[in-house]
């Protein structure tokens, strides 16, 4: 197990440029969830009572 690890860690050590990497991904992360968040806080009640009641909703069933 820690043979493979270290054979990891010395093969990402060797690639130039790679320690930007986790940065995007953390920035992807975090750019995603304060957009949703904002979305969340500005959405229009009438919507998400909409969207939130579609799962109850029987009109549109169909026998499959």
């Amino acid at each position: 197990k820690n043979v493979m690890l270290k054979f990891v860690k010395n093969h990402m050590e060797s690639i130039v440029g790679i320690e930007i990497y986790p940065i995007i991904s953390l920035l992807i992360f975090f750019i995603f969830f304060v957009v949703l968040f904002y979305w969340v806080l500005t959405a229009k009640k009438d919507y998400i009572t909409t969207v939130s009641n579609l799962p109850l909703d029987n009109e549109n069933d169909t026998l499959l």
